[in-house]
């Protein structure tokens, strides 16, 4: 071939992206320290699922296969592409173990030529959903396209290589190398080319392919295909915490502290990890396809959270990475709120992880928008008017509905229930919740519970009035001063009665969430249960039977903060299912893709955003379209806006119900 320009396209193509790489290593280092360290072999673990096995990616049949048959096409051509970088010094170059001779040569070769076709299949699916079917929900551009014309060109050229070498060496048109066969195909068509001809298309497939690589290569750090690069050590470097747990803001002798903010005010206050992961959005619009607040009209998509702030990022690199300093107002220090996104965006948020589920890159959403809330709410006290209420209940009467803390209890007068002064030897605490303490409708769910546990002889008793709210509205709508002045006073009763020593249930998935994965940060930590797992463990010990007919098709709604935040699915479902005639049907969202039912991240507190649907709204009209007798849920705010979403579909005669109730009507 021709080793001075092998040499002199090597050095350039690599040296050009080392330049490349060393920016957006810079700018990475630009964000705030975070130890993503630790536990290196559940790491290694997540990866091979995530990243090499592409779990997530089974979830979209054709597409997931055909980014599959990329990956892997390009990880075993990857050999490939070494032996003619170095056959552009010495054509007979194969790693002296890969040569046409030898047994793993032939190997190697045959399965090259297999993973070439499948690259040129998968590019041929994504063609067609960027050109034909031109999906709504991906970043359709020329940048695209061309990546993709690359990729198809790199694996033609490698075949037109092959078939080109082959037929001008042998003799005949019958030859057929089945360590070869793409290869040894094209050669038959090729056969009685003259020998110029072939030397010619045998020098295009070479050296088109050695080129592109390194034009592909260098393309990456400035296009949404980075992810080639970053989605592997992005997932790596996933979150090993809980999906409940927001990480705090430090508390340093009592004060509540982050740099010079409280939250995330620019870009540079996000972590080195948050940057990697502006990274590796890949934009194909997973994340706003399942978001509630996009499909209902809302401002807030997540994709296009990550990419505004990416593109800022990538605007301000000179400066963030010079850190110049032009007094107060130069561009990279400017509030990122109003700034960069809207407050509408943020305030949207129903914290489902909807977007974090179908992230396949493991891309987190939560945290940041989370994070920006603290900084509008805790440094320029902005939030919607609605909210300064539940924040005044919460300070005043330690519920979001400022109802009298001293009625905390008032919902279990007639049934004999203890409480853990009264009774500090119980086994069981079980934690109330506001919802279920106050509102008329929630506390049937609570009397209900306390029913069934009584009749499984359980052994249990409350709070009372030493009982205030878990703070989870307060940490979701920002207020993190707030929540750790709850979590701090309630991990100190908890801990006075040596409440680790027994379990916890609650009714409330977001109290059941608080509890278990964010009061650990605080000094508490409890074996919690929710109520739905709880009673379909009695229903399986056999201390609860349930036996009178419910001949009645139920459907359920999963819960957020216990479903896509605990992964508990099927506890609900099993209690469900124990009542005899009962039928358990199944909305076409649900699991882990059900759709949120907007109340989580403090929508409760709050009206929706003017002019759009109402989240639940959306949400009861799936769950209608099963024709069910009963709406089923596990969770009092879902009830509520699910009660509500009856109302307005004007199907009020459908009753919904939680699954305590349901359960207690068959005893």
């Amino acid at each position: 071939m021709s080793p001075i320009f092998m040499a002199l396209l090597l050095v350039t193509g690599w040296g050009i992206f080392a330049y490349s790489a060393r920016r957006r290593w810079k700018l990475l280092m630009v964000g705030a320290p975070e130890n993503r360290f630790d536990r290196p072999a559940e790491r290694l673990r997540r990866t091979w699922t995530y990243a090499i096995a592409q779990l997530r990616m089974r979830r979209y049949p054709l597409a997931g296969a055909a980014h599959m048959l990329i990956f892997l096409g390009f990880g075993v051509l990857l050999l490939r592409t070494l032996i003619l970088w170095g056959r552009g010094f010495d054509e007979s170059f194969n790693f002296r173990l890969f040569g046409p001779d030898q047994l793993l040569g032939q190997t190697y070769s045959f399965f090259k030529d297999i993973f070439a076709v499948f690259v040129i299949l998968g590019t041929l699916v994504f063609l067609y959903y960027r050109v034909i079917k031109r999906l709504g929900r991906m970043t359709l551009s020329t940048e695209g396209l061309v990546i993709l014309g690359i990729i198809l060109a790199m694996m033609v050229a490698d075949i037109l290589y092959d078939g080109a070498s082959i037929a001008g060496k042998t003799k005949t048109p019958s030859v057929f190398l089945v360590y070869e066969p793409v290869g040894s195909v094209l050669a038959q068509s090729l056969y009685g080319w003259d020998p110029f001809t072939l030397s010619i298309l045998k020098h295009v497939g070479f050296w088109t392919h050695s080129t592109l690589v390194l034009l592909f290569l260098n393309l990456l750090p400035y296009s949404k295909h980075f992810h080639v690069i970053t989605g592997i050590p992005n997932v790596y470097f996933q979150s090993l915490h809980s999906p409940g747990r927001l990480p705090p803001i430090e508390d340093i002798d009592g004060r509540l502290e982050r740099e010079e903010t409280l939250g995330i005010r620019r870009i540079d206050q996000f972590s080195w990890k948050s940057i990697l992961d502006f990274y590796t959005c890949t934009e194909c619009g997973r994340c706003s396809d399942h978001c509630p607040a996009t499909k209902t009209g809302k401002k807030l998509s997540p994709k296009h959270v990550t990419l505004d702030l990416r593109d800022f990022l990538y605007n301000q690199e000179k400066a963030l990475v010079a850190d110049k300093i032009n007094g107060d107002a130069q561009e990279h220090r400017k509030d990122l709120v109003d700034g960069v996104i809207d407050p509408e965006v943020l305030w949207a948020c129903t914290t489902c992880r909807a977007c974090e589920q179908e992230c396949p890159v493991f891309i987190s959403y939560v945290d940041k928008i989370v994070d920006m809330r603290r900084y509008l709410v805790q440094e320029r006290s902005e939030f919607p008017a609605q909210l300064q209420t539940a924040f005044r209940g919460l300070e005043s009467n330690a519920n979001p509905w400022s109802f009298p803390s001293d009625d905390r209890a008032k919902w279990a007068e007639g049934l004999d229930v203890k409480t853990l002064a009264e009774h500090p030897d119980a086994r069981v605490l079980f934690w109330v919740g506001c919802a279920p303490s106050f509102d008329e409708r929630a506390k049937n769910v609570t009397r209900a519970t306390v029913k069934l546990m009584q009749l499984a002889g359980v052994d249990f008793a409350i709070l009372g009035t030493q009982e205030q709210c878990t703070g989870d509205p307060a940490r979701r709508a920002g207020n993190e001063y707030l929540f750790q002045t709850f979590a701090k006073a309630n991990v100190e009763v908890l801990n006075g009665y040596a409440v680790d020593k027994k379990k916890i249930v609650t009714t409330c998935p977001h109290c059941f969430n608080t509890l278990l994965n964010e009061y650990p940060d605080y000094g508490g930590k409890y074996e919690v249960i929710h109520h739905s797992t709880f009673l379909a463990g009695l229903i399986a010990q056999g201390k609860l039977k349930p036996s009178r007919r419910v001949d009645k098709n139920v459907v359920y709604h999963d819960s957020c903060y216990l479903g896509r935040y605990n992964e508990i699915y099927d506890a609900p479902r099993e209690a469900l299912r124990s009542v005899p005639g009962l039928t358990v049907l199944e909305p076409k969202a649900t699991r882990d893709r059900g759709m949120c039912c907007g109340a989580g991240g403090a929508q409760m507190f709050k009206e929706e955003e003017p002019g759009t649907e109402r989240v639940n709204i959306a949400r009861t009209q799936q769950l209608l379209e099963t024709q069910p007798d009963v709406v089923a849920s596990a969770c009092p705010f879902c009830m509520r806006m699910l009660t509500d979403g009856l109302a307005a579909h004007n199907r009020e005669s459908i009753p919904q119900l939680d699954i305590a109730e349901i359960l207690l009507d068959s005893m």
